[in-house]
């Protein structure tokens, strides 16, 4: 059984307008002196959102600074190797390596900022190193079902300011043999008559928008043929911003769903959405 070990790690930000004080995580930067292991991973190639985020900034710039921060850590753990991360060094000097550490990650007036040192147990620090990127960087814990639930938030939130949010409850559509969930049913006695779903298309992948919205254009049509698809139905649908292939995707999901008489409007309609549902 591997032991866990004692890890640093900082989250590098990058921070190019100190007048509004805003940044971006772009890195991760990791220390296990114990293990003699250091390391760290920056964000690459797949930099749009960063660019899109700070449109006003080239994204010449956001190169070259990532490109000199990976040259000063490169030259950092260098000098590490040389006061004992080399394994085929009999000493090693774990105080050198914290001071290290910490100058690396120190306040300084630039556009990359680091976050305050953190602590974690790591038996495997290569493996944790890629998984506080994923999370803090990718943010890989931002699922469909994480996205769909905060614009279902959103959408509960506008029904208790229009006044209106009593009017629907979470509820399973069809029968034994069929059903779907929709988070806002609305009933008249034990017919449902309106149902709203709102939902994330908005995936990396045109594969990935055609198989949720599909799913959902399934259930749809599942519940049409038997007749107990409820007379009104919307659905609140983000998208995303590429127009190529994710927005062909996108598009066809769409078009499929309105050719089965459902009402799709984008989830940040809020007046049209609210005169849906309020509408009797």
């Amino acid at each position: 059984m591997n032991m866990k070990t004692p890890s640093l790690y900082a989250i590098v930000r990058f921070a190019p307008f100190v007048e509004t004080g805003e940044f971006a995580n772009v890195g991760i930067i990791m220390m296990a002196p114990d293990q003699r292991y250091f390391n760290f991973k920056l964000m690459g190639r797949r930099h749009s959102r960063i660019t899109r985020f700070f449109e006003q900034l080239d994204a010449k710039v956001f190169r070259t600074t990532m490109n000199a921060l990976g040259e000063e850590l490169d030259r950092a753990g260098g000098m590490l190797r040389q006061h004992g991360f080399d394994k085929r060094l009999k000493f090693n000097d774990v105080d050198f390596a914290n001071r290290l550490f910490k100058e690396i990650v120190r306040p300084r007036e630039t556009v990359i900022k680091f976050s305050e040192t953190r602590a974690v147990l790591a038996d495997e620090p290569a493996k944790t190193l890629e998984e506080l990127y994923g999370y803090y960087v990718e943010r890989d814990f931002v699922t469909r079902e994480y996205q769909e639930a905060v614009l279902e938030r959103g959408l509960r939130t506008w029904l208790w300011q229009a006044r209106i949010a009593e009017r629907f409850t979470k509820l399973e559509v069809g029968n034994d043999e069929y059903h779907a969930t929709f988070p806002f049913v609305e009933k008249h006695g034990d017919i449902a008559v309106k149902a709203i779903k709102p939902l994330h298309l908005a995936q990396d992948q045109a594969s990935k928008i055609l198989d949720h919205g599909g799913q959902w254009l399934y259930r749809i049509q599942a519940l049409k043929r038997r007749n107990l698809l409820p007379e009104k139905v919307l659905f609140t649908v983000s998208g995303p911003e590429d127009q190529g292939v994710k927005g062909k995707a996108y598009a066809e999901i769409v078009g499929n769903l309105k050719d089965e008489g459902v009402e799709v409007l984008p989830a940040l309609d809020k007046t049209h959405i609210l005169k849906f549902a309020a509408a009797h």
